[in-house]
């Protein structure tokens, strides 16, 4: 029996230097090409995107170019997906595919070899920029080879189980999909009051008026800013006492006095309940961008000290609090930037905007976050938090559609945010903690059992590749003989090859 990748095959197999069998070959650049296809340029270019998404943007007339077909396999030689095999289409090859040919075997069952071997040769690449499909990984695969009758047992048995997980897939996504709706409706309804209508009846005697609430506002911007004020004062005196070394004291601006909402405005928001009032988010608390004006590598002096350093990943990845940073500030950073105190909300205005986490620890971030320190005689931090969650698809909208999105400070100043008493406040909180820790445990539940299918699919393509899928017969040909007429087959292709790209060379000279 042949050793197969640490399987025994059966006997009836055989085996191959994957680089033995290919007749591959690189795409190359047309010089000539038209956004659109005419007699002059009736050749599709298929580039990774003709591959991958079948969107033609560009045609050619042929000439210096290497020609694919639908009867081959395409794999991407160039870039972050490496390795993908799919499908050939009829075309000029793009720069960054490989055509694959392999004569006398089914094509279905190599591309099923591929789909195994995929994550080990995209993470096993070569080049230091963009990365590509080292060859000398790829070629040297020893490649399993049945009976060509049990080729296609193996592939119809594959396509069989891979049906039933499929399915399998698409339910649980369309479950996730279920998820994620009703936890933005959860949201949208906990800020326009439905979550809370009972308590409301129940506490009559709690709840206030908007006005009043619109009054503790105002009343807590006018003692923010006297405070701000004496602060000044007294960090003012102390430069000048020090002869003015160092950068002058900013002095606080004074807030502009507060109004209400026009009623076009508030025409356009949700009605909210007696005892609600909508104001902005600059009048709940401290908003304010953080400071970073140099990334680590390019400047190792302002890093590697005892302030911790986060950004917008550690924002994203972290769960509701921030505890872990990959990055440090030394006393030349923290110059340069801004020491934000532990419970901070960060909140993201670049790249994933409007991603959420309050800091585990006093530190520091870069101007791609906006920390919000919250006025709690006014507001629970944990209340603003689950607002932007539930709006962030709103507050996205304002970024321009540019590569690198991003949205300003004064987006999320302006922000509407409905206001209720603390005591309702609370109640909000901690009902939607309830709702979506459940909701959360569902989501990883059925991520886990995507991997877990993901997984089974890794073992019957194990399977397929050593001989345990599917019974042998006996009556089929052995692979030996097979073996023997693809090595006379590629000869024939590879002389065809030749002559081929002899009358290209000629016809572009």
């Amino acid at each position: 029996m042949t050793t197969i990748n640490d399987f025994q095959a059966p006997a009836s197999w055989g085996t191959v230097r994957l680089g033995e069998l290919a007749v591959h070959e690189k795409g190359k650049k047309p010089r000539k090409q038209s956004p659109n296809p005419s007699t002059l340029h009736p050749i599709p270019y298929i580039d990774i995107r003709a591959f991958e998404e079948e969107v033609v943007k560009s045609w050619t007339n042929g000439l210096d170019c290497r020609i694919c077909r639908e009867s081959e396999l395409l794999m991407v030689w160039d870039g972050a997906r490496s390795g993908l095999v799919g499908k050939g289409k009829n075309g000029a090859l793009g720069s960054t595919l490989v055509r694959l040919d392999f004569p006398l075997i089914e094509n279905q069952y190599v591309f099923y070899f591929f789909q195994l071997k995929y994550q080990e040769i995209n993470s096993r690449t070569k080049g230091s920029g963009t990365p590509h499909v080292d060859p000398d990984l790829l070629w040297n695969y020893e490649f399993p080879v049945p009976p060509l009758p049990e080729q296609h047992r193996i592939v119809a048995k594959i396509e069989e189980l891979f049906t039933v997980l499929d399915s399998g897939i698409d339910y649980l996504k369309a479950a996730r999909a279920k998820l994620n709706v009703y936890r933005q409706s959860v949201l949208k309804h906990a800020f326009e009051g439905k979550l809370t209508a009972q308590w409301r009846e129940e506490n009559r005697d709690k709840l206030e008026t908007s006005e009043q609430l619109l009054d503790y506002i105002e009343q807590e911007r006018v003692t923010r800013y006297e405070q701000q004020l004496q602060e000044w004062k007294t960090t003012y005196r102390k430069w000048e006492k020090d002869d003015k070394s160092g950068k002058r004291p900013s002095k606080p601006r004074k807030t502009a006095d507060l109004l209400p909402l026009d009623s076009d405005a508030l025409a356009k928001l949700p009605p909210l309940p007696e005892g609600y009032a909508y104001t902005s988010l600059a009048n709940l608390g401290e908003l304010g961008r953080g400071k970073s004006k140099h990334r680590p590598r390019n400047a190792p002096k302002l890093f590697g000290g005892p302030y911790p350093f986060i950004q917008t990943g550690e924002v994203k990845t972290a769960s509701r609090i921030i505890r872990e940073f990959s990055h440090t500030y030394s006393e030349l950073g923290l110059e340069q930037s801004k020491l934000w105190p532990e419970g901070t909300l960060c909140i993201t205005i670049a790249a994933n905007i409007a991603e959420t986490a309050f800091l585990g620890f006093d530190g520091c971030f870069p101007d791609s976050i906006v920390g919000f320190t919250a006025a709690k005689t006014l507001v629970v931090p944990e209340y603003v938090e689950l607002f932007i969650k539930s709006v962030r698809t709103r507050i996205e909208a304002y970024a321009p559609a540019t590569a690198q999105k991003n949205i300003n400070l004064t987006t999320l100043e302006s922000l509407v945010v409905p206001l209720c008493s603390i005591e309702e406040q609370r109640v909000i909180v901690s009902q939607l903690d309830s709702v979506l820790l459940i909701l959360d445990d569902q989501s990883v539940a059925i991520g886990n059992q995507l991997q877990q299918i993901d997984a089974l699919r890794q073992s019957i393509l194990k399977k397929a590749f050593s001989g345990q899928l599917v019974p042998q017969d006996p009556d089929d040909e052995p692979a030996s003989r097979l073996l023997e007429r693809i090595k006379v087959e590629k000869a024939a292709r590879s002389q065809i090859n030749k002559r081929t790209k002899h009358r290209r060379e000629k016809a572009s000279a």
